[in-house]
């Protein structure tokens, strides 16, 4: 999903398509569903409304998870609990083709790639599943998802070129099958599938015909038969990159069962510098609004497949923490909320969790974290407000069934004395939602207004008791009339909704508001039956069926009682974010996932952290859950009959009963746990660099003989040096390149391509002769390198060329092959040759590059130097008799070496302990004042988990999952050091260091299986 395309120019092309209307308001009454949807599968169906999962409707909540940038499957359940925490019900998930189809016909998903602990893991935890297999996903990954050796192809991607459809059909039945076992038919959590990925865009055409004429419906329409041809039922849902109805029902060939698109407020790649600044935001609804739905797609639920969790950061950017704050609590309060005014009932965030570009499967435009400031951190915390945020809503909509069968009054009536806000009704059968926003969403300040609200009971200019409501800044609020829980009816309310529940016979609702704010709300109950249980910073007033109550939000809760039928909690936001909705497992099919049966089928807990699931037996109430400090805990509501004893994570709690609620104390214990020193560890080194020396044999390379390439590029030298032409896709490149001197060279002239960032080295023979240590902004670098001396005539030389290869592009436009730009040595020229076949060029990658015999950590993990190629890397090397040398002793020169070792693990069980290899403080070597300029790959127990790149940064600590660090066992920790500089560089610290302990009640993960190290025989 690389957002290559400008907003502006979305905008000016949405523009040709669709003018607004100004519909008069409307209800609309809903239909049953499509029986043409029938035909696919019974059990999901959709109609203009919403999907249906078994006759039932769903709001589709969902966030974007990919289980291969999370590569220990015992973590996978972790992520999807705190997902289903939030109130959500889906998961989308993509996968690589590059990672699974590494060399053409060898399809592999076994180990960290079977996907069958994922399809359990969220049908555990409650979970349904849109599945995006691509072929073509975009994802910030090498190739958008494309393997390299696609490069070799005459036709092009994402087409219908012969050759192309010929390579996707393995892969796609291949991955077709899988999913199609999975699917909610075979009992399994996948209800929608999307063929192929925002193909949307062409690169070149300024209007929307040209644009729909560029995209060749037979290329879409093949790709969604093959996928039926392998399985696949559930419905076809697409996701327009642009909302420009691209791919809706009854448009066409290849045209989809639900239409979706994406939408970016603040874009996509362009980085999050000035995080706090909104002006540079794009109106979603000035490129999608409920018109336009109505125009695109009238018939199926109003879809946003892809809106933005989180931002990419860059190669020189600001930090994942940059992208947190710029996506943060006050963006998801503005803009997921104006998703929600437009009713929208299937909503996908991208990312949810974003995880690891692990083992080189990273595009050239980022690095090796995709945290991508999303709501769950890399290292699965939940240490953002956002989560919470997201949470707030999610539970309110799930909670709102009338907000399903709703319809936006697309007339702009007045409904506040505020000129400056935007107001938005969505009107069900009774209920009105009422979206309260800025006019300005960057505006930081603050608007007192009242609003006018029509209920069943007359209408009402809110404050009805006297004041002000206040809309603070980057806020947005959704005030509901005639709103039911239960058997009552909420005649209005200005705070917001959190959840209700029924508890035995009694209703129990949460509200919340903002600091110091102002609300008011009234139900249908008379005054004489209000009973102040808990607060009293309450004003009511009484007429002969209707309470009006006021208040004022404080850190301090207020519960108030309606003749014992309701219980109201008045909550401060900050302190509605303790607050948990579990839902109880249902019988089979439902189990956990989200039902709209859910009448005494859900308990709302006050607790700590995190509470993942609960069960009831008897009168005893099961809860499992995180905590990272002591904690009160608190049953606010639970099923008639419930509760009368608490245990957490196996363990009973003491507890009291207050008010009819139970209620007991968690207590947290920070365990001492031992971390390794890394800086006087035991290091073992050794050089990785060894073709430097004068007997280096190369013969057993790839020898660069291809005469001609495939490639749009065209060669403009004697023969191919494209590094994807001899096998090479990823990590690190090597070129030998052998001549004999004729005595008149004196440079070297060298045009190299590694993607953003990327750097190269060129030695001729052992005489370092310079270097492109890399910029953010370049992909491509012309250099002339200055021999030292004049070349003996006669004599043999070698040109030893060491290339870093960012990762492929990716192919977001539908009618260029970006993904095909070569890597590796473009062109180059000898002083004194004119004929360039003067040298023979000899080629190495990762070791037997596509025929790799090992993929238990996939085709991409490894690069090009000696000890990669001789699998050093891999735990179980025999490093003792090595030389000792540490990382933070360096390199005096220019070179590459190779730094290992050792060190153990001894946490206690029953903590979720996320660790982080930490670097910091590097200089050149006998120079402490000068930053020598270097790059490592970072090995743990064998995976590739990073790239650190000193001298551009920002990424400096680099989360490695548990499962892959072993936390009760050894560790083996390797680094090639690739030092840039003619003075060499060293590191000046790294550290192993935990982000948080948490107490936990997760599934404990297994250490992941994989390859230890074996001689490799034919290795060079």
């Amino acid at each position: 999903m690389d957002r290559v395309y400008q907003p502006l120019l979305c905008f000016l092309w949405h523009v040709l398509l669709f003018a607004i209307s100004a519909d008069q308001p409307r209800l609309h009454i809903p239909r049953a569903p499509d029986p043409l949807a029938e035909q696919l599968t019974g059990l999901v169906t959709w109609d203009e409304y919403s999907i249906f999962v078994r006759g039932e409707r769903i709001l589709f909540l969902s966030g974007e998870f990919h289980p291969f940038r999370l590569p220990s499957p015992g973590l996978w359940l972790d992520v999807f609990q705190k997902i289903r925490a939030l109130g959500y019900s889906g998961v989308s998930f993509y996968l690589m083709w590059g990672l699974l189809e590494g060399a053409p016909e060898h399809f592999r998903s076994d180990g960290v790639f079977d996907l069958q602990e994922f399809f359990d893991a969220a049908s555990q935890a409650g979970i349904y599943l849109i599945a995006r297999p691509g072929p073509y996903i975009n994802a910030e990954v090498s190739g958008g998802g494309l393997p390299g050796w696609l490069q070799r192809l005459h036709g092009d991607v994402r087409s219908v070129a012969p050759d192309y459809l010929n390579a996707t059909r393995n892969y796609i039945m291949n991955t077709g099958k899988i999913i199609a076992r999975a699917q909610i038919t075979n009992g399994g959590p996948i209800i929608l599938f999307q063929p192929e990925n925002e193909y949307t865009m062409c690169s070149g055409f300024t209007t929307v015909g040209d644009i729909s004429a560029c995209l060749d419906e037979n290329y879409m329409a093949g790709v969604e038969a093959q996928y039926r041809e392998a399985g696949i039922v559930v419905p076809f849902i697409s996701n327009d990159a642009v909302p420009l109805g691209n791919w809706a029902p009854g448009t066409g060939k290849g045209a989809m069962d639900v239409y979706g698109y994406d939408f970016y407020p603040f874009g996509w790649g362009t980085g999050c510098h000035d995080p706090y600044n909104w002006t540079r935001i794009l109106d979603p609804l000035s490129l999608s609004n409920f018109s336009t739905h109505l125009t695109m797609s009238p018939t199926t639920p109003y879809a946003i497949v892809e809106y933005q969790g989180g931002a990419p950061d860059p190669w020189g950017g600001n930090g994942v923490g940059t992208c947190a704050a710029m996506i943060g609590a006050e963006f998801a309060r503005v803009f997921y909320k104006v998703n929600f005014s437009l009713r929208a009932t299937i909503v996908n965030l991208y990312m949810m969790f974003g995880g690891t570009n692990w083992g080189n499967l990273g595009y050239p435009s980022g690095y090796t974290s995709y945290d991508v400031g999303a709501p769950i951190s890399e290292d699965r915390l939940l240490t953002r407000k956002k989560y919470h945020e997201i949470k707030l809503q999610a539970q309110f909509i799930q909670s709102s069934p009338a907000y399903m069968v709703s319809w936006p009054l697309l007339a702009q009536l007045r409904y506040s004395n505020a000129s400056n806000l935007d107001i938005t009704v969505l009107h069900g059968d009774a209920t009105k939602f009422y979206t309260i926003r800025h006019a300005d969403y960057g505006t930081l300040k603050s608007t007192y207004y009242n609003i006018n609200l029509e209920t069943s009971f007359g209408n009402f200019t809110v404050p009805t008791l006297g004041g002000s409501l206040v809309l603070n800044g980057r806020d947005s609020k959704i005030h509901v009339t005639d709103y039911q829980i239960g058997d009552i009816s909420l005649v209005y309310s200005s705070a917001e909704i959190y959840t209700w529940k029924r508890s035995g016979d009694k209703t129990v609702l949460l509200m919340y508001g903002g600091d110091a704010e102002q609300h008011e709300f009234a139900v249908p109950i008379p005054s004489d039956h209000v009973k102040v249980l808990e607060g009293n910073e309450t004003t009511y007033r009484g007429t002969d069926n209707l309470t009006f109550l006021q208040w004022t939000v404080s850190p301090t809760r207020q519960v108030i009682s309606f003749s014992d039928k309701l219980d109201v909690y008045l909550l401060w936001r900050n302190d509605a974010y303790k607050y948990w909705v579990i839902d109880l497992s249902l019988p089979p099919p439902v189990g956990l996932h989200v039902s709209p049966s859910r009448e005494n089928s859900s308990v709302i807990v006050k607790g700590g952290y995190l509470v993942r699931n609960a069960t009831i037996s008897g009168e005893v109430l099961s809860l499992t859950g995180d905590l990272n400090a002591t904690t009160e805990i608190e049953v606010v509501a639970a099923p008639s009959g419930c509760c009368s004893g608490l245990v957490f994570n196996g363990e009973t709690v003491k507890t009291s009963v207050e008010n009819g609620r139970l209620k007991g104390s968690l207590k947290y214990e920070a365990p001492a746990i031992a971390l390794p020193h890394l800086v006087t560890a035991n290091w073992q080194y050794l050089d990785s660099l060894p073709e430097l020396g004068p007997r280096y044999d190369d013969s057993n390379w790839t020898l660069c003989d291809h005469a001609s390439t495939n490639n749009p590029r065209k060669l403009s030298t004697p023969t191919s040096l494209y590094a994807s032409d001899y096998g090479y896709h990823a990590g690190s490149i090597l070129y030998r390149g052998h001549f004999v001197a004729n005595g008149a060279e004196s440079s070297f002239s060298l045009s190299s391509q590694g993607g953003y960032a990327f750097a190269h080295s060129v030695w001729l023979n052992s005489t370092f002769l310079g270097a492109w240590s890399g910029d953010p902004a370049v992909q491509t670098y012309n250099q002339t390198l200055h021999f030292p001396n004049r070349l003996e005539s006669g004599a043999s030389y070698v040109l030893t060329v060491l290339i870093d290869n960012m990762g492929l592009n990716a192919n977001f436009y539908a009618n260029i092959q970006t993904m095909k730009d070569p890597r590796g040595i473009l062109d180059y020229s000898l002083s004194g040759h004119e004929d360039k076949a003067d040298i023979e060029w000899r080629i190495t990658g990762n070791y037997e590059g596509e025929r790799k015999l090992d993929l238990s950590r996939g085709p991409l993990n490894e690069g090009a130097t000696f000890a990669e190629r001789q699998g050093f890397h891999l735990p179980g090397t025999p490093t003792q008799d090595w030389q000792q040398s540490s990382p933070m002793d360096g390199l005096s020169g220019p070179r590459v070496g190779f730094y290992a070792t050792t060190f153990n693990l001894s946490f206690p069980y029953g903590y979720d302990i996320p660790m982080s290899v930490i670097f910091a403080n590097s200089s050149a070597v006998g120079d402490p004042n000068t930053a020598g300029r270097f790059r490592i790959s970072l090995y743990v127990n064998g995976w590739q988990f990073g790239k650190y790149v000193n001298n551009i940064g920002p990424q400096i600590s680099y989360p490695i999952p548990e499962g892959i660090l072993n936390h009760h066992g050894e560790n083996y920790l390797a680094l090639v050091f690739w030092a840039l500089d003619r003075n060499g560089a060293r590191l000046g610290y790294i550290q192993i260091g935990n982000s948080a302990i948490i107490q936990t009640g997760y599934s404990l993960p297994n250490l992941v299986p994989a390859s230890e190290y074996a001689i490799r025989g034919d290795s060079y």
